[in-house]
């Protein structure tokens, strides 16, 4: 319980300074006023306790699919597999090492951090008389050099895999890095599990297996080599800003099981082309076209039913923003923790407070009009009236014994000063 009550304090004061600079900036300036927990207390619970963060997931997890409305409960889900890098100054992280990164703008392609690879679930929910997908983070874990990111990816998805054994589908979304053998093999653990990713363009592609003839010897185990240049027809018209060319194939990525190969491309006769697979067909997924708040996937009519699974992978974006946010306005880049676990529960404590400001608004309909505001805006908002509940807690608390003046002005100018005044 106490580990439980300081993990939570450290959240609640994430929240309350809209920021995570560090955990002796979070105990300097709003810890200390509310409670008697010495700073290395809530050192000890990132770094040392024995708290199992893995769970966090689940219980993450179970609140999103609480969110779903009967009516679209046999609607898929998404779990979005992706990694992000961290830059961190010096050598004294534990597992902080030179990383590739093609996004790096430091001058050079390599930094000098961690890689994290985190999971993230999306539900659909209604948002006026639309489905919209929200989307929630659920984890983060620290790669190391012991384990590959495709090993942590996959455990992951079984850690999490538990919470979905009520859902009829339920489609992993990933990048090129993540459609390999050691991610894909998941999905045959389970039945109701399939894949939906991007594959590199130079990926082995085989036609079905042929008939066999009736001749002596081992029968062919695939067709052809195919080409995705000259054995995909291009659809005659774009479909949403690409034209699309699909076929039912077989590769060594997915073994004996057949998938659809995705071919895309931003012009009809030239241009490069983009592929991708799915490890679901259209005809076993059931989903509501008309309804749905993304376009295209909310223009398709019979004709375009075969392109479903690819318009999903579009649910894979989200990761991407969530990134972006936790970096810009979270301070995931700052914390100052040395050791792998404390970075971890650090990390994942951010985690859960941006899933804080994404569930309540369709929780509670008190805070119903925060479902189309962004997670900080909400988070501003929250963070003033934790502050301010703070203050009238100190002042009553105090008032409460003989007066203090000093505490009282203390608390006075801490509540001025936060408004934006300096006496």
């Amino acid at each position: 319980m106490p580990t439980i009550e300081t993990l939570f304090l450290l959240a609640l004061s994430i929240l309350a300074m809209e920021s995570a600079a560090s955990i002796r900036s979070l105990y300097r300036h709003f810890l200390s006023g509310i409670t008697k927990k010495s700073l290395n207390a809530f050192y000890y619970a990132c770094s040392y306790a024995k708290a199992d963060y893995s769970r966090f997931m689940n219980v993450t997890a179970g609140m999103a699919l609480k969110l779903i409305p009967e009516k679209l409960s046999q609607q898929p889900v998404f779990l979005c597999i992706d990694d992000t890098m961290v830059s961190k100054f010096g050598k004294k992280f534990e597992n902080v090492s030179k990383l590739f990164d093609h996004a790096a703008h430091n001058g050079s392609n390599y930094l000098n951090g961690h890689c994290f690879v985190s999971a993230m679930l999306c539900v659909p929910v209604w948002d006026k008389n639309r489905i919209h997908c929200l989307s929630v983070p659920l984890g983060c874990r620290m790669w190391q050099k012991q384990e590959s990111k495709l090993e942590l990816a996959a455990s992951m998805v079984s850690q999490a895999m538990p919470e979905f054994s009520g859902r009829k589908n339920v489609v992993i979304l990933c990048d090129s890095w993540y459609v390999k053998k050691n991610l894909v093999s998941i999905v045959d653990e389970y039945e109701n599990l399939d894949l939906i990713g991007n594959a590199r363009s130079d990926s082995v592609v085989y036609d079905l297996q042929p008939q066999r003839t009736g001749k002596k010897g081992r029968p062919a185990l695939h067709g052809k080599r195919l080409s995705i240049q000259d054995d995909f027809t291009l659809s005659d018209e774009k479909i949403g800003d690409y034209y699309i060319a699909v076929r039912r194939v077989l590769t060594n990525i997915f073994g004996k099981r057949e998938a659809h190969a995705y071919v895309t491309s931003p012009k009809k006769s030239a241009g490069s082309r983009c592929l991708f697979f799915s490890a679901v067909f259209p005809e076993r997924l059931q989903i509501f076209c008309a309804w749905q708040k993304k376009a295209p996937l909310n223009q398709t009519g019979s004709d375009r039913m075969q392109f479903i699974p690819l318009m999903l992978y579009a649910f894979r974006w989200p990761i991407e923003v969530s990134h972006y946010e936790q970096k810009t306005f979270w301070s995931l880049c700052s914390y100052m923790v040395r050791s792998r676990k404390g970075i971890e529960m650090l990390v994942n404590l951010i985690n859960i407070s941006y899933c804080a400001m994404k569930l309540p608004p369709y929780q509670d309909e008190a805070f119903l009009a925060y479902r189309t505001e962004s997670v900080q805006e909400f988070r501003f908002v929250l963070s003033e009236q934790i502050r301010q509940q703070v203050f009238y807690a100190i002042f009553v608390e105090k008032a409460k014994t003989s007066i203090k003046s000093n505490a009282i002005i203390n608390a006075l100018k801490q509540l001025i000063q936060r408004q934006g005044y300096h006496l």
